[in-house]
């Protein structure tokens, strides 16, 4: 075995063991890795940093852009908090919220589809006095297999595709995966949405911020010109919150109503205090047309607005804001920052925020300039909720963010560009449109996997250049000699589904792929199905709570231990394996 082949193995073999390892950050490991490869003389200086020039790298980077643009509009979420209200059965709520968590994954990261499902699940299962756990891994499932369904809809069909293009010198098209993943997709769906039964009835752990009591805001509104419910009656604003809105007071005049009767006509100019959830705030600023009374202009015109951003934050016992009131502390004069709402656990907040005199516990959401937030948080001595960033004061139109990718789609569909085009287009246009802030954009792009994607892919090079990859196929294919043509793919499938627990997906994909493809070589067969199951292996992890980021996402929220995994993922692996090798075969024949 040449020295070349030698050191190649060795840097795999290393990497792999660090990924198992799990001590190390898998983008730190990768680094090393290709720096390895490149002080061994593997990967070439010149040729080293050419796996952040692929298509790959700015596809999966332009969908987390606009998939953070969708999620962020908040279309979906409203849509489907209105539809679960009206249903009833957990089969039928599992089925439902897996099905467009299913659906919606084969076109955004399949990440941000379960982060807008997951609070929707979570109340769904309050409502219906159910444990969040019956429905947060059939959604985390769910998110998984849809993603097979379409070029863009999980990482491995994109490596996959480029494999391909090495080796065929075309890659997979856009929708070259459906007809494998959508039949997939629907006995998934079939499954889990009675397979929830195998599951444990717990209750999941509270998140950090769980405790505090944020379920409802106090804030003041006011109906500008171009309210839509001027002339309307306070019966008519609670019922756009449906039950989870209270018009606290209305301010006309200098004088407070308060607890207005459910008849009492609104005006322009009228102070609504209202009591609600950040999301139907949201909502009435948007549909209603109401202003924030507190969010006035932070006054530095030097910087854009799109810097503006708005924080929950709870005041501490050692906080200069308690017994104090915003107008007392001067927070825009000395603090550049806006009071906006205030929630406080266990107590209805009936004074005027800007004469509310805080207590320690106070939830608040303050508007400020996002790069002076963190030092003005602590000169106030308020300790952020983390992951907790609002959307209260900016304007969203979902609408066009969907019309973008629809718009993309169809492009690619038609060949009229390529994909890298249409999706670097409208990562583009969402920004452009105002769809998502510049700041929100580069914040969606997953850098720690971008990173670990760049500094695979030349290694994965270098083991086939070195001739690792034809070395290991031809061990294998002697073993595939000895069985029919389809055990080979289901053991092929069987290996990526074991792999890649203990490797993260794009590495399992990486290595896999081009052996894969070389054994399908070897054996006179045409690499496409075996390059599928590659593909299909690798996305689809079940077992285990951490091959997959969406896996872990729900471990805490649904009260899951590790074993539990098995108990639905197991079967559903089984499946996929059993229906999916003869599906691949149909699709794309040996010869």
């Amino acid at each position: 075995m040449p020295l070349n082949q030698i050191e190649a193995f060795v840097i795999v073999g290393a990497m792999l063991t660090l990924f198992v390892w799990d001590r190390l950050r898998y983008d730190l490991v990768a680094a090393l890795a290709l720096l390895a490869a490149m002080l061994t003389g593997i990967v070439p200086a010149e040729k080293a940093f050419e796996g952040f020039a692929n298509q790959v790298i700015i596809i999966i980077a332009s969908v987390l852009v606009v998939s953070r643009a969708i999620a962020r509009s908040g279309i979906i979420d409203t849509a489907m908090r209105r539809l679960m209200r009206y249903i009833g059965a957990p089969s039928l709520e599992v089925g439902i919220l897996t099905a467009c968590v299913t659906f919606l994954s084969a076109f955004m990261k399949n990440v941000g589809t379960l982060g807008i499902f997951m609070p929707i699940a979570i109340q769904t299962a309050r409502h219906s006095k159910q444990p969040a756990s019956i429905y947060l891994m059939p959604l985390a499932f769910g998110s998984l297999i849809g993603g097979t369904m379409t070029l863009i809809g999980t990482s491995p069909n994109l490596l996959i595709s480029t494999v391909r293009e090495q080796i065929e010198g075309e890659p997979f098209q856009l929708f070259d995966f459906v007809p494998v993943g959508l039949p997939l997709s629907l006995m998934a769906l079939a499954f889990l949405a009675f397979g929830w039964r195998l599951l444990p009835r717990r209750t999941g752990q509270r998140p950090a911020e769980g405790a505090f009591d944020i379920d409802r805001y106090t804030t003041e509104l006011r109906l500008t010109q171009a309210s839509a419910f001027i002339g309307q009656t306070v019966a008519a604003l609670e019922a756009l919150g449906e039950g989870e809105l209270t018009v606290a007071a209305v301010i006309r005049a200098g004088r407070r109503r308060a607890m207005p009767p459910a008849h009492w006509e609104l005006v322009e100019g009228d102070l609504v205090a209202v009591q609600a959830e950040p999301v139907l705030l949201k909502k009435l600023i948007d549909e209603a047309r109401l202003e924030l009374v507190p969010a006035e202009h932070l006054p530095d015109a030097e910087r854009p607005k799109d810097d503006v951003t708005v924080v929950e934050a709870v005041v501490t016992e050692d906080s200069l804001m308690v017994d104090q009131t915003a107008t007392g502390l001067h927070l825009r004069q000395r603090f550049d920052v806006n009071l906006l709402a205030v929630s406080r656990a266990g107590e209805q907040v009936n004074a005027r925020l800007h004469r509310l005199r805080f207590r320690p516990g106070d939830v608040v959401a303050l508007q400020g300039w996002e790069t002076d937030l963190p030092t003005t948080l602590t000169e106030l001595g308020c300790l952020p909720l983390a992951d907790r960033r609002l959307m209260l004061g900016r304007k969203r139109t979902g609408v066009w963010s969907l019309l973008i990718v629809v718009v993309a789609m169809l492009l690619v569909t038609f060949k009229v560009i390529p994909v890298v085009t249409a999706f670097f287009g409208s990562a583009v246009l969402v920004v452009l449109t105002g769809q998502i802030t510049l700041n929100d954009a580069y914040d969606a792009i997953e850098w720690p996997v971008i990173i670990m994607l760049g500094c695979l892919i030349p290694v994965g090079e270098a083991l086939k250049e070195t001739g690792g990859t034809e070395h290991l196929s031809h061990a294998l294919s002697a073993v595939a000699h000895m069985v029919p043509p389809w055990v080979t793919l289901a053991l092929v499938i069987a290996s990526a589904m074991l792999v890649t627990p203990l490797l993260h997906h794009a590495a399992a994909v990486l290595v896999l792929g081009p052996i894969a493809a070389s054994v399908a070589s070897n054996l006179g067969f045409r690499p496409d199905a075996f390059l599928m199951a590659v593909a299909l292996g690798c996305s689809c992890d079940f077992l285990t709570p951490i091959g997959h980021q969406n896996n872990t996402l729900v471990m805490g929220p649904g009260g899951y231990r590790f074993g539990d995994y098995w108990r639905l993922g197991l079967p559903l692996s089984l499946l996929v394996l059993i229906v999916g090798t003869p599906l691949i075969l149909m699709v794309w024949p040996l010869h």
